[in-house]
């Protein structure tokens, strides 16, 4: 009876190894394990596990598999053409600007590779080969926020802003100014930064120049700027002295405190100088006053000041340029 119960292979014997416990377990392929793991076996080498343990079947023809391939294949076919003759996707998110044309991205990233990669890293996170003995740190293009804009507030910088930064640097920084770049590959540099972080792709991120109020006729005569220069010093001690010293030499008390957004020093800066990192002229300083600098804890006086008392305070900082380049040079 058990010989009539156990499963016989092609050469009518029953496979070798096969009890009466393990009668149910054995299949078309019993005593065959070649045919169930055709592939060599090697040393080192990762097998398939048996077929019994993966409760694989024997293979069955399916004379209807074959037409039924092919029907899903058209219809998925089908189904893509459909998608793509319905127009643009309306599940795509409202405010998205249009992706940026690819042939200018990739010229961007060889100008890109080739001048500031050492600096602001290779997918400009600010951490590239010289960024270590720098200070303060290249900007990190992956966060997205500058500090040097004419737009407002929060937003991101206008073209012709990055532009004025590659072309004539910063001033008390690394950044160098790359004057005989061509303008092509300028505008490419842009396109490619452009790139780095997300809030570039987003209508809401971006924001025309600001309008400034003309500089007042009084700034550029002497006796006449005296008492706004000496009315500013007064409202200067008050706002600004306590990050940037009585003496507008970045030397308050609180300025070994100050951080940037990313918890890196952020010292004030010497207003002393000939040339304020926001741009050399009256209006650069009257920005820098007026929005304050994103991402520093250079905070914005709008509110707490007028358009008068603005350049009253501008007028004292170009005073104390020119007393200290007297000083400097006796």
């Amino acid at each position: 009876m058990c010989s009539l119960m156990c499963p016989i292979n092609r050469a009518g014997t029953v496979p070798k190894g096969l009890g009466p416990r393990k009668r149910r377990r054995a299949g078309p392929w019993a005593g065959n394990r070649r045919a169930m793991n055709p592939l060599p076996r090697r040393r080192g080498e990762c097998q398939p596990a048996p077929a019994r343990r993966m409760n694989i079947q024997a293979p069955t023809h399916n004379p209807h598999a074959g037409p039924r391939r092919v029907c899903a294949a058209i219809a998925g076919l089908a189904v893509g053409v459909l998608a793509l003759g319905a127009g643009p996707d309306t599940n795509a998110p409202a405010g998205r600007l249009p992706d940026p044309d690819r042939e200018l991205v990739l010229q961007g990233r060889y100008v890109y590779e080739r001048n500031c990669q050492a600096c602001h890293g290779r997918w400009g996170d600010g951490r590239g080969e010289l960024a270590r003995d720098m200070f303060p740190k290249p900007r990190r293009l992956t966060a997205g926020v500058f500090k040097y804009h004419t737009s407002p507030p929060g937003k991101l910088p206008t073209d012709a802003d990055l532009e004025r930064i590659l072309r004539g640097g910063l001033a008390g920084t690394s950044m160098p100014a790359f004057v005989a770049m061509p303008d092509r590959d300028v505008r490419a540099a842009i396109a490619y930064v452009k790139t780095l972080s997300s809030r570039w792709h987003w209508a809401t991120n971006h924001a025309p120049s600001m309008e400034l109020p003309p500089v007042p006729g009084w700034m550029n005569g002497d006796s006449e700027r005296v008492p706004h220069a000496a009315s500013g010093a007064a409202r200067f001690a008050v706002l600004c002295a306590p990050c940037h010293g009585p003496a507008a030499d970045g030397k308050g008390p609180d300025a070994a405190r100050l951080v940037d957004q990313w918890d890196q020093p952020a010292p004030p800066a010497d207003l002393r100088q000939p040339s304020a990192r926001s741009g050399p002229g009256p209006k650069d300083l009257y920005r820098a006053i007026l929005n304050g600098i994103d991402g520093t804890p250079m905070a914005s006086f709008a509110a707490t000041t007028t358009e008068e008392q603005r350049w009253d305070l501008v007028a004292f900082i170009l005073r104390r340029r020119e007393e200290f380049a007297r000083e400097s040079n006796p």
